[in-house]
């Protein structure tokens, strides 16, 4: 996965998934990698993929979204939401800030219509949707951008129409700014929607305890080692074999136990939020 530095000025959403386009473009058959893990397996990002569509299903149906009704997805990607949608009766529309994603959604078949346009300025006009979706978007956008993302989000929504966001409420990296489940529920509500509903989403807690295992191990042996050689090179591949083969036995039966773990942990102990908000 691409690293920015840390400094503010030095991310740019647009550029980093720009790059992002271009490493994974021939690479990427599913079109899932530029929008979940890039640089995971390809069964890990499908594992993923399902826990989320399962997720906005429910969303859909809590927010009481019906067959017909006009859908933005917002950071619309290689178009995986524009294409179920469809499925599920919706009349979608996808934008997306970066040329080549949009690309990359027409290459693997997405039939919907997709326009280029930055979340903080959507190039629609008032009040033209029935739904509009936020899957793990803002959540890249630095925070204090986000207000005005989310204000664009709510100002394109029909009254009464209502505003779906999938969004990391824990980790940080140098492209991801997450916030807390109430802060999320804070920011929406302060651009004039109001909540309807929530829950979390993929807990993954065996996986989750795995992976902070595995990087505390790695981080140990990383600060005990020399220069780089032809070995090191050999042994960091071991390395990477291993860990995804432990993980690819270990995150389905994370995936399995997820709803035992939604009905006895607090929302907060997932990784993500699901938001369902009216305007």
């Amino acid at each position: 996965m691409r690293r920015f530095p840390q400094s503010m000025s030095a991310y740019s959403p647009k550029e980093y998934w720009t790059g992002i386009a271009a490493d994974v473009r021939s690479v990427d058959a599913s079109g899932l990698a530029p929008v979940l893990h890039p640089g995971a397996p390809d069964w890990f990002n499908r594992l993923i993929d399902r826990l989320q569509f399962r997720a906005i299903q429910r969303a859909l149906a809590l927010a009481g979204v019906q067959r017909g009704a006009r859908i933005l997805d917002v950071g619309c990607g290689t178009g995986r939401w524009l294409r179920r949608y469809k499925e599920l009766g919706l009349v979608a529309t996808g934008v997306d800030a970066t040329p080549g994603i949009l690309a990359l959604a027409r290459e693997r078949g997405t039939t919907a219509p997709v326009v280029a346009g930055e979340a903080g300025c959507l190039p629609f006009g008032d009040t033209e949707f029935d739904c509009v979706s936020d899957i793990t978007v803002v959540q890249h956008i630095p925070r204090s951008q986000q207000p005005e993302a989310l204000g664009e989000m709510v100002r394109v929504l029909k009254p009464g129409g209502r505003l779906i966001l999938l969004e990391l409420i824990r980790g940080e990296d140098a492209h991801v700014f997450p916030r807390s489940s109430q802060d999320w529920i804070g920011q929406a509500e302060t651009v004039g929607a109001k909540l309807i509903g929530s829950f979390g989403q993929e807990y993954l807690l065996l996986d989750r305890l795995f992976s902070s295992a595995a990087r505390g191990l790695t981080e140990g042996n990383a600060s005990h080692a020399g220069t780089g050689t032809a070995g090191t090179a050999a042994h960091s591949r071991l390395a990477r074999r291993i860990y995804w083969g432990m993980r690819h036995l270990i995150a389905p039966l994370s995936t399995w136990t997820d709803p035992l773990a939604e009905r006895f942990c607090p929302a907060h102990f997932a990784t993500h939020g699901v938001f369902i908000f009216g305007k």
